[in-house]
């Protein structure tokens, strides 16, 4: 198993990028709800990917509802600047599905409403709205992989 990171509607094809990096190195699978503000040939979005997609393991849908329809007994998380909860204080576990929002918006407010238990989010002061997206997958992402003991990472 592994854990699933889900972008829902990513703006910016280098933070894509960024994070299709991170999910290479970890063994993590990649989803991409759609639509993209982007086109997947893009230039800065391979650039930021470097030489490593043939290691991402991606999957592309039409809707986040199509992700859960995918995956009805998994577990998702939802990472949001409006949740109340740190991420540091739920317990992850392989499989588990981290699931992000647009850079611009973060994830649509009926998502989180529909999902109050399992929002999560960054501490951080308010001097800004939120910090970048790639960076923000790989803080919660390796503390899951933490969580877990590193499995199959050296």
């Amino acid at each position: 198993m592994a854990f699933h990171i889900v972008l829902v509607e990513p703006e910016i094809p280098a933070n894509t990028g960024n994070i299709s990096r991170t999910c290479a190195a970890t063994g993590t699978h990649l989803h991409l709800v759609r639509p993209l503000g982007f086109d997947t040939d893009d230039k800065t979005l391979k650039r930021a990917g470097l030489d490593y997609w043939h290691s991402v393991k991606i999957d592309y849908h039409d809707s986040f509802a199509e992700v859960m329809a995918a995956y009805p007994d998994s577990r998702f998380f939802f990472a949001s600047t409006k949740a109340s909860q740190r991420y540091s204080d739920f317990t992850f576990q392989d499989g588990d599905f981290l699931v992000f929002g647009k850079e611009t918006k973060g994830l649509p407010e009926e998502l989180l409403r529909q999902h109050p238990e399992t929002l999560i989010r960054l501490p951080m002061s308010d001097a800004v709205r939120s910090l970048n997206l790639s960076n923000s997958v790989a803080i919660i992402l390796y503390e899951g992989l933490r969580q877990t003991g590193f499995v199959g990472l050296e």
